[in-house]
């Protein structure tokens, strides 16, 4: 049986380290639209971006693949996957879906409701910053982090898990409404003060009301329609 060294343990460790870095990199740059659906991106680009050899770009642009984000074309580079006609629709019906049944899940209970109301208001404070002085991935994220406050307070680590795949294509969205309208991020910031106050006060029934319809004008769809505008 061949025996691995010291020394080639280190160099595959090294090896895993760049990719994953190299992963997280470009993932980050395509879900905050700094790599735009619909662009071609080499290996040495990022290769040099990030100082590291092309072997673990390679790994890393393969395993993004897999998730969808990119499309390999051999000695041409990699595709971004631009944003598939109706992923918005299917993206906003199942936040409604989670997001609405994790807010019954506590809405009777005074005390987790006051500490979500908190903590989605410190969130607020966030997105005030970052509307005047963030990019719209800083944005983004805070926006995200806002929806994925609610979902966590539901209690459910299924659910949990399952939104926390929605949130990097919620990002990839609300990255380019605001990059598209940066007018949407006011607007964003109203609708999230008008979500918590329906929390406040305990009615689930207006919050799934008015995040289907937060979501349908943030990302351009025609109400109950399945439409883009």
């Amino acid at each position: 049986m061949h025996t691995l060294g010291a020394s080639s343990i280190y160099v595959v460790s090294e090896t895993k380290s760049a990719a994953d870095t190299a992963y997280v990199t470009v993932k980050e740059l395509i879900v905050s639209g700094d790599l735009p659906g619909g662009e071609l991106v080499s290996e040495g680009e990022i290769a040099s971006r990030l100082e590291i050899s092309r072997t673990p770009v390679r790994e890393a642009f393969l395993r993004l693949q897999v998730e969808g984000w990119m499309r390999l074309y051999p000695k041409r580079g990699a595709l971004v996957v631009p944003i598939a006609v109706g992923e918005a629709e299917s993206v906003v019906d199942a936040r409604r879906l989670v997001e609405a049944g994790s807010v019954r899940a506590f809405i009777s209970d005074e005390g987790a409701r006051n500490t979500v109301v908190q903590e989605l208001r410190e969130n607020l404070q966030l997105q005030e910053t970052l509307a005047v002085d963030g990019t719209a991935a800083q944005f983004s994220a805070a926006d995200a982090d806002f929806h994925r406050i609610v979902v966590r307070a539901g209690g459910n680590p299924l659910l949990d898990a399952f939104y926390d795949g929605l949130r990097e294509r919620q990002r990839r969205m609300t990255a380019a409404s605001v990059t598209r309208d940066p007018g949407q991020i006011s607007r964003i910031v109203d609708d999230h003060r008008r979500l918590a106050d329906l929390i406040e006060s305990g009615d689930a029934d207006g919050f799934e009301r008015d995040v289907e319809q937060h979501m349908i004008g943030v990302h351009g769809l025609r109400s109950g329609k399945g439409e883009t505008r």
